[in-house]
């Protein structure tokens, strides 16, 4: 087994197929990545841009060169010391017609061998919400007929069941196991489990033993034929038992490295699973804390409060989020979880109407401070009964009664039958969706005092971290698990999360530019909100010389403002408001391409010593640091699509020798993973303290094992020493004369 102590995530199609992954291998291997570290290789969606919407678990994507390509990718790799590791998706598969399980399922319906593959109410027939129009609309213009055995709906085509194609085109869909609808009734009236709100996207039952085997069939191949050597595990907790399901991957595939996506928020700790640990969002959102200064955030967050009269407490609009999400985007998921409620109810002997279960799953559902519980058959773990427990008391606060709160908490603990457990195992699925889409979605799309905060796993109550407190954090901490600071998940990249975590050290700068700001033409159009968020996503990606910087800020503003649902959102646009908030952009970056302010050049230059601060803390801390592709040198970017846009390889061979802070952020990151390969021992061992005050004063950082000793210090405030690093008593130079390190064994 390779080895990880630093991997090197690639983020395939668009602009990279597994020829165009093999190039870098000789870069990579030199640099001291023990992993190079792949989004999902399995057939997707046609155009997919990232590879999660698969739609054949069994053959790798043909668009990345298929079967032979990756070989030789996996064969070259190993060749150059680098080990592979697989990102898969057990949870969901695309909903389309282009997955070849589902088609088997349209045209047999329940009798199909795939029909319990799918997470899918069969107590009625599958509804299928893919029309663009209603159906009697489609009809009429003739745009549905029927023809050699499938259906066809414009482009659309559906295989029909066999020996029903005969008759008028109603009477046809009236025999098939599906049902057809617009698709405003995804809302409502979707009969699958579905990925937080994507219908496009359908569950998976990975706890069948059958199911679990055919969708895991070419992975273990993989894996078995030495061309993998780890795996990434895509929403663990999206799984039905993802305990039981671990445990059986664990079973299967022996010792080699699993991590998995979980997001751990405030003091949580992963659970006694056999991984390695989780991809790192709490490292990311860690490190951010400690540099963050507690006063400068302070101000900033008083500042907010007067511009906007609105109170700096996220949690109550994450309360606010919830209640419109479950109401309007998972609306399906809270009448599917309401009928279960009600069998649980029933089943353990109680009478009450169905008004009484909606009130007590609604309200259980938004007290739910997490991801989710891990309630299953014979477990019961103290943590998940504590928090049901004040979930319970918060839900039953509001209502008269607090008997069916108490009466669903106890059928999750210890359900007295199958009711039960169905609503246990889907209540834990639903949370997490909730909290995302209204905590990720939603609130860190309105609550934007400080966007640095406002990232995945974050908390933006919680925006300032203390060292002993990230101390004992980490020595709980798997030397294993992953430490990331940008993926293709992150709100912002991570060079845009640390000048905006400059914020905090410069207040009087950045509220230098926010004044500037309402001043520009078009800025009274615009609430105050709204102009806070611009002016800090403008920041956070700012490059004069980027001649699609207007056009990125663009499409992310728009994706922001429909996000937070406030003034507009995807189904329901306000296109006068969001043009004003466009126009403002326009007239925000006009005058900065005029007249670069002095406040922003001061607060880039902060944000670039604190990226350097973070690289050092993110190689040097407990875990294995993981980059994302491009973010060895400076890497800004906003959410998604923005950044999972093409990146530049030849981009590597301008970094070594770049003057600033694009020279100095390779250099860096070059030593450190220098350092990590060449003393893996210590790193995986070594305690770890923390000293100073961190924000803008000093902070330390102490790693030791025996007579071996790394000290990182970090000083904001220094211009002309911000950081400085020694092994056993020696400066780690991160020029590149200096790149090699010196062990201090002689």
């Amino acid at each position: 087994m390779i080895r990880p102590t630093a991997t090197y995530r690639l983020q395939l199609r668009d602009d990279v197929t597994f020829d165009d992954a093999r190039t870098l291998l000789p870069t990579l291997a030199g640099l001291g990545f023990s992993h190079l570290y792949l989004s999902p290789i399995f057939t997707a969606t046609e155009g997919s841009a990232h590879g999660y919407d698969v739609t054949d678990p069994a053959e790798i994507d043909p668009c990345l060169g298929g079967e032979a390509a990756f070989v030789a990718l996996a064969q070259a790799a190993h060749d150059a010391g680098l080990g592979i590791v697989l990102d898969i998706v057990p949870n969901h598969t695309a909903f389309t017609v282009e997955n070849p399980w589902l088609r088997d399922v349209l045209r047999h319906g329940a009798d199909s061998r795939y029909a319990r593959h799918f997470d899918i109410d069969w107590t009625e027939r599958l509804v299928l919400p893919w029309l663009a129009e209603p159906f009697d609309t489609m009809l009429e213009s003739g745009r549905l007929s029927v023809s050699d055995g499938v259906l066809k709906a414009d482009a659309l085509e559906i295989p029909l069941a066999p020996g029903t194609g005969e008759g008028d085109v109603a009477d046809v869909l009236d025999r098939q196991p599906w049902r057809l609808t617009h698709w405003v009734r995804e809302r409502d009236g979707i009969t699958h489990r579905r990925f937080f709100t994507v219908t496009d996207l359908i569950g998976m039952r990975i706890e069948d033993d059958a199911v679990f085997e055919d969708c895991h069939a070419k992975i273990f191949d993989l894996i078995d034929r030495g061309l993998v050597d780890a795996l990434r595990i895509d929403h663990v907790d999206g799984l039905a038992d993802p305990e039981s399901y671990l445990h059986r991957l664990r079973d299967r595939v022996g010792d080699i490295p699993v991590w998995v996506e979980k997001i751990l928020t405030d003091d949580e700790v992963l659970p006694d699973w056999p991984v390695e640990g989780t991809t790192g969002y709490e490292a990311a959102r860690h490190i951010a804390r400690l540099l963050t200064d507690a006063d400068g955030h302070a101000m900033l967050l008083d500042a907010w409060s007067r511009d906007t009269a609105l109170p700096a407490d996220f949690h109550a609009v994450v309360r606010d989020a919830k209640n419109q999400v479950l109401r309007e985007e998972l609306a399906a998921e809270l009448l599917a979880l309401i009928d279960l409620g009600q069998g649980a109810v029933a089943e353990a002997g109680d009478d009450h109407g169905a008004e009484a279960v909606r009130e007590a799953v609604i309200g259980l559902l938004i007290a739910f401070p997490r991801y989710r519980t891990y309630f299953r058959d014979g477990l019961a773990r103290d943590e998940d009964r504590a928090l049901m427990a004040r979930a319970a008391d918060d839900a039953a606060a509001g209502l008269r009664s607090r008997t069916v709160v108490d009466l669903l908490v106890a059928a999750m603990i210890d359900p007295k039958g199958p009711a039960g457990a169905r609503f246990r195992t889907r209540f834990q699925q639903v949370t997490g969706a909730l909290i995302a889409k209204a905590h990720e979605d939603t609130a860190a799309f309105r609550q934007t005092a400080f966007l640095a905060a406002c990232e995945v796993g974050a908390d933006p109550d919680d925006a300032v971290g203390r060292p002993p407190k990230i101390e004992k954090w980490c020595a709980r901490r798997d030397p294993h698990a992953m430490t990331l600071t940008s993926s293709h998940d992150t709100k912002r990249s991570e060079d845009s999360r640390m000048r905006l975590v400059a914020m905090s050290h410069l207040p009087d700068a950045f509220l230098d530019l926010l004044r500037a700001a309402q001043s520009l033409p078009g800025a009274d159009a615009v609430r105050p909100q709204e102009r806070w968020y611009m002016v800090q996503a403008a920041l956070a990606v700012w490059d004069e010389p980027d001649p699609t910087l207007e056009t990125r800020l663009a499409d992310h503003l728009i994706k922001a403002l429909r996000e937070g649902k406030d003034i507009t959102t995807w189904t329901h646009t306000n296109d006068e408001a969001e043009a004003a908030v466009l126009a403002f952009a326009d007239a925000l970056c006009a005058a900065w391409r005029r007249n670069p302010p002095p406040a922003l050049d001061a607060l880039i230059a902060r944000g670039e010593m604190l990226g350097l601060a973070q690289l050092a803390l993110k190689m040097t801390m407990p875990g294995v640091p993981d980059v994302y592709r491009g973010a060895m040198g400076p890497y800004l970017a906003l959410t998604d699509p923005d950044n999972r846009r093409p990146v530049d390889p030849a981009r590597f061979e301008t970094w070594p020798q770049a003057p600033g802070f694009a020279g100095d952020k390779f250099r860096l990151g070059c030593a450190l993973l220098g350092l990590r390969q060449d003393r893996a021992d210590f790193f995986d061992t070594a305690e770890t303290r923390f000293g100073g005050d961190g924000g803008a004063g000093e902070l330390t950082l102490t790693r030791q094992a025996g007579q071996d000793k790394l000290d990182v210090t970090i000083r904001p405030a220094d211009a002309a020493r911000p950081l400085a690093i020694h092994w056993n008593g020696k400066t780690l130079e991160y020029d590149l004369a200096a790149a090699q390190v010196d062990d201090g064994a002689g």
